[in-house]
């Protein structure tokens, strides 16, 4: 079986506090987009994990479809093994939640795969013991997602016929950095009535972590900015960085970066 998890991108993100798990809340607008992997598992002798395209540094074991497989183990001990071939072609440390997608499609494909019969939210539950973005892929539609990342709720986003342009420099944010520059807060403003209407979204619709990730990046900003000089009515940094990505209501004549991963069409 074969399946191409998608990364997303944050229509605003608000980190409101720190937890005492060590785990920050937020809230923010994930809007899945059409940038993949492919990803296939067959039932095989022995687990074997194969990983083809981008490189993923770190231990093998520390896979998130690995750590999903397990997981699942627990409760169905009788799982076969499988063949699990990744090709990477989502980014890592780009805040377009690849890693997060891959853990999500994957439970969803064991769940086919093993025949396990498992319902959304069941497999959301799953999901959400792996990482805190993973629980959005399973639905993969527009939520508004608080509390880790888990707690998610519908939102009416409609951005087809809409282009995105993706420009991912070759800068590594690690998660642990992102967070180490910001002060947890409250909006003003509610996020859902920001949302619904466009006009508010250049001015009011903001990613915390570009106050503090900008200033040691500089050439983010400069993206940003370009983009809006490109027509974009909404540009932002996509979770944590370093994407920064544009949204457009017609097809830009004109992309400037050797960086750009996906440039556009309809988003999903």
């Amino acid at each position: 079986m074969i399946c191409f998890p998608n990364a997303k991108i944050n229509l605003g993100l608000h980190i409101t506090a720190k937890r005492k798990d060590g785990y920050h809340d937020i809230e923010t607008c994930m809007v899945p987009i059409p940038l993949y992997d492919a990803l296939e598992m067959i039932v095989d002798k022995k687990t074997v994990f194969d990983v083809s395209g981008l490189a993923i540094p770190g231990d093998e074991k520390d896979n998130l479809i690995l750590k999903a497989l397990k997981l699942l183990r627990k409760d169905f001990n009788d799982l076969p093994n499988v063949h699990i071939n990744l090709l990477k072609n989502i980014p890592m440390g780009a805040g377009l939640g690849g890693g997060s997608a891959d853990a999500a499609f994957g439970l969803t494909l064991m769940n086919k795969l093993f025949e396990l019969h498992l319902e959304d939210w069941f497999l959301e539950d799953y999901a959400a013991q792996l990482g805190s973005d993973c629980a959005f892929f399973i639905q993969n539609t527009p939520k508004i997602a608080t509390g880790r990342g888990e707690i998610l709720e519908l939102v009416d986003i409609d951005l087809k016929g809409d282009h995105i342009i993706l420009v991912k420099p070759p800068i590594h944010i690690g998660t642990k950095e992102a967070y180490a520059g910001v002060n947890p807060k409250k909006p003003n403003e509610s996020l859902k009535e920001i949302l619904a209407d466009k006009s508010l979204w250049k001015t009011l619709l903001v990613n915390d972590f570009e106050a503090c990730i900008f200033p040691k990046y500089p050439e983010l900003a400069a993206i940003k900015k370009q983009l809006y000089e490109m027509g974009a009515y909404y540009a932002a940094m996509s979770g944590s960085g370093s994407t920064v990505f544009g949204l457009f209501g017609e097809k830009p004549k004109k992309i400037s970066w050797p960086e750009t991963y996906f440039t556009f069409g309809g988003l999903l």
